[in-house]
């Protein structure tokens, strides 16, 4: 099974399963949803009504968790991380992942001292075993022809 027919049965599953929860049952939903180490797309299940139905409600969360998942960062979740729930691991590694991609769609070239910033992350070592372990091998996420940019080091 290709990745594109296993992310496309991953998103019909969830939609199928938020079609017939409502309120606070939806929140295990989006949390095995947004954990799914298989699953980079939340348009669809943002789009079910019962999830729409959260807005201005006291389970509003599970929308924003949603949302952030769909169109934040990691940098957005940190910024917001007062009014939502606590990530998982499995959660805050799958924003990282969704954080590299929704760079590596707005730049050409992604610069070390850029990525280190936005995840997170004290060391280049750390920095290329997560690009490396955690983006390339692990979901092959990353676009083709995204050139990640290492810092020259220039010896006299």
């Amino acid at each position: 099974m290709d990745i594109e027919q296993k992310q496309a049965d991953f998103i019909d599953h969830f939609v199928k399963q938020a079609s017939t929860l409502h309120g606070s049952a939806l929140g295990p939903l989006v949390a095995e949803a947004t954990s799914n180490p298989s699953l980079f797309a939340f348009s669809e299940i943002l789009s079910v009504p019962s999830v729409l139905q959260l807005e201005g409600t006291e389970n509003s969360v599970y929308l924003d968790v949603l949302r952030l998942f769909a169109h934040g960062t990691w940098s957005d979740y940190k910024s917001n991380a007062g009014r939502l729930p606590q990530l998982v691991p499995e959660q805050v590694l799958k924003l990282k992942q969704l954080t590299v991609l929704t760079l590596a769609e707005t730049n050409k070239v992604l610069p070390y001292d850029q990525l280190m910033q936005e995840l997170d992350v004290m060391n280049v070592r750390e920095l290329e075993d997560f690009l490396i372990n955690e983006c390339m091998y692990a979901v092959n996420i990353l676009p083709s022809k995204v050139q990640i940019a290492a810092p020259i080091l220039m010896s006299y």
